[in-house]
């Protein structure tokens, strides 16, 4: 009983350092980037898309080396399910009504499904190898390229002014030390979150997977679920919505598919069976409920509803 005890706190200690050094890591890089002068759009869609999704890819980097793979498939497609129901659901409870652009209608939320049928497809057949990874990989180029190239604002004034800042400020180390520093971090929080599970999936006898699919993926969707709570009561709502389906769609190409560079990924029968088909489900619902370019408090409190049975589900509780 007492083991249970310390490596759950151990789980949990080093989740919370996971997350937070990712958020420190986060900050950092997008000073530098500023620094360097890199766009604004372009740092937003590049480390920051990077950033909300670093303990997901890190932890499932380390889960390959740990020969756990099977942590990755849960950790991922229980992100997104957590994502869509959990996160985008409180947002609309808070925000009241979430209203959606048209672009993002138009061809974020085809590839949003696009990348998830991706998932599934390669996922069926219980594997995930290096050729699938290239494949998400370059799925996830092209979306970047769409992003970059698909830019509304225009960023010519932006620029201007990063320029007179930059000729303003002295270049500081403090950005780099933090950035080293939280990447350490990252590194050690990723490390043992992975250990942890492998221990307590022993002791309580639980797949690692039902694990990474609930527990690792709540916590690794907690950047994404204060950016989207903070966004929704400052009445941004495109940030709320956009934030959910970027970090899903990064989630599905790049988080599954640069650990597949170092190795074959298993997906247990488990997840093929129940959280994949859920996944789906969920990222087709978000595409229908915003059709109508909004999702209404009543929508959120039906997509929670819906994450707490998928949790019932997944332990047999319900």
């Amino acid at each position: 009983m007492w083991e249970i005890i310390f490596w759950l706190g151990i789980f949990i200690a080093s989740l919370a350092v996971l997350v937070k050094a990712s958020d420190y890591f986060t900050e950092s890089a997008e000073k530098i980037g500023r620094v360097l002068g890199m766009p604004a759009f372009i740092i937003g869609v590049t480390i920051v898309a990077l950033g909300t999704s670093l303990p997901e890819l890190v932890s499932s980097i380390i889960a390959v080396f740990a020969g756990s793979s099977e942590i990755v498939a849960g950790n991922v497609i229980g992100s997104n399910i957590t994502n869509i129901f959990l996160v985008l659901g409180v947002a609309a409870i808070i925000g009241k009504k979430l209203k959606v652009g048209f672009e993002l209608i138009n061809v974020d939320l085809p590839i949003l499904v696009g990348s998830s049928f991706i998932l599934a497809i390669t996922v069926w057949d219980g594997k995930f190898t290096f050729a699938e990874g290239i494949i998400c990989l370059v799925g996830l180029v092209i979306y970047l390229l769409y992003t970059v190239t698909s830019e509304k604002v225009d960023d010519t004034e932006i620029k201007k002014e990063m320029k007179g800042e930059i000729r303003k400020k002295k270049f500081e180390w403090t950005p780099i030390i933090i950035l080293g520093v939280s990447g350490f971090f990252i590194f050690i929080g990723a490390k043992y979150t992975v250990d942890s599970i492998i221990v307590l999936s022993e002791l309580l006898n639980i797949g690692k997977e039902i694990i990474a699919v609930s527990a690792v993926a709540l916590g690794t969707s907690l950047p994404e679920l204060m950016v989207t709570i903070s966004a929704a009561r400052a009445g941004k709502p495109e940030i709320a919505v956009g934030n959910v389906l970027g970090s899903n769609i990064f989630n599905a190409l790049a988080v599954m598919g640069i650990p597949a560079l170092f190795g074959t990924l298993i997906i247990p029968h488990s997840i093929i069976v129940f959280s994949l088909p859920i996944m789906l489900m969920a990222t087709l619902l978000y595409f229908f409920i915003t059709q109508d370019r909004q999702i209404t408090k009543w929508e959120g409190w039906m997509l929670v509803l819906f994450y707490v049975l998928f949790i019932g589900k997944l332990f047999s509780i319900i």
